[in-house]
């Protein structure tokens, strides 16, 4: 089991910048895959950015060039620095991670930290 604590969110004017943690405990060492998600009202949950243990990442095109996702294994905490953000970034933001157990992949999401936008 892993449990994801997302913090940073917040109500940020347009064009201003966010730092999202989330911090991971239990079986952290089985974490492969982490990534953060967002779902804005009325919307599916869409995938915002991702990285693998070995530090490969992945971005929306929505987020490219403005976000930027990284992780701290020492600290078990995953980040998503937001910059540039505009109002159609207002979502809640979720964290995410997979990981494997004998071959077996487990997926654990937080609980989700609301950002807002105003423009």
């Amino acid at each position: 089991q892993v449990q994801l604590v997302e913090s940073g969110g917040g109500l940020v004017q347009a064009g201003g910048s966010l730092r999202l943690s989330c911090a991971a405990s239990g079986s952290v060492f089985r974490i492969n895959a982490m990534g953060w998600h967002r779902q804005a009202p009325g919307k599916q949950r869409e995938l915002v950015a991702s990285i693998t243990s070995g530090g490969s990442t992945n971005y929306a095109d929505s987020v490219k060039g403005r976000c930027t996702i990284s992780r701290d294994n020492a600290k078990n905490t995953l980040y998503l620095q937001m910059n540039s953000l505009k109002p159609e970034d207002t979502a809640v933001y979720y964290c995410n991670a997979a990981t494997t157990n004998w071959g077996r992949v487990s997926t654990y999401w937080g609980q989700g930290t609301q950002v807002a936008v105003s423009s």
